[in-house]
Parts: structure tokens; C-alpha cells; sequence
């Protein structure tokens, strides 16, 4: 069964050159170029990856992205020409799974959409596993149930998407080890790295701001300048 892709990209050029070489890669491909387009499309049927450009006529692409993840939790891959720490972080903190800058080539493109369905397929899943209860693990004031995916401090909920929480997980299972940002983003995403490391900076820090006290002191998951992250020591 073929993995549909919606494409919402209003450069047809762009668009063509991405639609040919991902249905030559096997995908079936529904192509749209701008918001209002991209809106109805998602509505009709189900997808296994959104491509999504941020620049749209008609409806903005971060206005696309927040509309899709009211209603799904389907991979969205962020297609821009904006290289900006600013835009790549809101691009994932409204909930995109990653991110490529303009121009990128299709081998890159391709292997990125493949990651990216992949590791949606292993963290669904995941969440299917029977809960079982017991594996529980307390560091500080942070409660995280390993088989139930949830995580409290001081007994309140703390919400985190799938990747905060197995970045997270990584950390509290292996208090000692000091892991670069390339070994997170391969055990976390599953998949090798691309050298950008600004999906792990933006993962990182909305999983500090929800976890830590102080996010510009972290207590938790502590920076090594130069090296990498490590778990705090309590």
C-alpha cells in the first residue's frame, strides 16, 4: 500500500521537481499551493507525511500546521527558504517533526520524509504497548512513568510531546553518560544525523521550559559547552 504525502508548496516548480521524485520513490502524492487548498485537502483523507511550506497565499503555513495538529498527529516536515533559529523554532513549536531549508536536494528530502514516517510508525507503536505499570523513575521533583509516557513534578501533570519525552527518557535511563547532539537526535529520531542542529536546540529547550524552574539554568539536563548534555546530579 502506497504512503500518501500531502505537498503544500505554491512554488509549481518546486512542487513538480518534489512530486516527481517522491512518487518515483513509491509515494502517492496529493499536491496543493496554498492554504485554503492545503486545509481541504487534510480534511478529505488521511496522510502518513505533510510537507508544508511556511510562505502561503491564502492561509500562512504556521496557520496550516496549527489547524493540522488540532486534528492529528501525522508527521509534518517543514519545507522554507527562512534559515532563521526564530522560524525553525516557531515551525517546531507549534508542532512540526523537522525541518529543511530551501534550497535542499531531493536525496536529502527523501531520506528526511522516510525518517520522518518511519519514526511515526515506532512511536505509535510505543504508545500501544500494554501499560503495565511499575517503571517508575523519581529524579528531583520529576516523576516519569517510563511505560505510561507521562510525567509529573511537584504531583502536576507535565505535558510533553512524544520526542521531549524520550529525550527526556534517554537521559533519566543513563544518569551517567554525557551524549552529543548527534547521539540524541540517533536514538531519539531514530535515524542518522544531518548536522542540523538547530531541531535539537529548539526540542531541547521547549522540553527545559517545561521541566525546569529556570530553562536558562537548567538543573536537569545540564549543557556541556562543546560536548554535549548530561542529567544533572541530584
Amino acid at each position: 500500500m502506497q504512503q500518501k504525502i500531502l505537498l503544500i508548496e505554491d512554488d509549481q516548480s518546486i512542487s513538480e521537481m518534489v512530486r516527481d521524485y517522491l512518487t518515483r520513490e513509491g509515494y502517492e502524492i496529493t499536491a496543493v499551493f496554498d492554504g485554503i487548498e492545503a486545509e481541504k485537502a487534510f480534511a478529505k483523507i488521511s496522510y502518513d507525511l505533510v510537507l508544508l511550506d511556511l510562505m502561503l497565499p491564502g492561509r500562512s503555513g504556521t496557520d496550516v500546521l496549527q489547524l493540522i495538529r488540532q486534528a492529528s498527529l501525522v508527521p509534518v516536515l517543514i519545507m522554507s527558504a527562512k534559515d532563521s533559529d526564530v522560524d525553525k523554532a516557531l515551525g517546531l513549536g507549534f508542532g512540526a517533526d523537522d525541518y529543511i531549508t530551501k534550497p535542499f536536494s531531493m536525496i536529502e528530502l527523501a531520506a528526511r520524509v522516510k525518517a520522518a514516517i518511519r519514526r511515526a510508525g515506532y512511536y505509535a507503536a510505543s504508545e500501544q504497548q500494554p501499560e503495565t505499570g511499575g517503571r517508575t523513575l523519581q529524579v528531583g521533583e520529576l516523576s516519569i512513568d517510563l511505560d505510561n509516557f507521562s510525567v509529573t513534578k511537584r504531583g502536576e501533570e507535565v505535558k510533553l510531546t512524544a520526542k521531549e519525552f524520550h529525550i527526556l527518557k534517554l537521559f533519566v535511563t543513563n544518569p551517567t553518560r554525557v551524549f552529543t547532539k548527534a547521539q540524541v537526535y540517533g536514538f531519539v529520531w531514530n535515524d542518522d544525523y544531518f548536522g542540523d542542529e538547530n531541531v535539537i536546540n529548539v526540542h531541547m529547550r521547549r522540553l527545559r521550559e517545561k521541566i525546569e524552574d529556570d530553562p536558562s539554568h537548567p538543573k536537569y539536563i545540564q549543557t556541556l559547552w562543546g560536548i554535549g548534555y548530561k542529567l544533572g546530579e541530584f
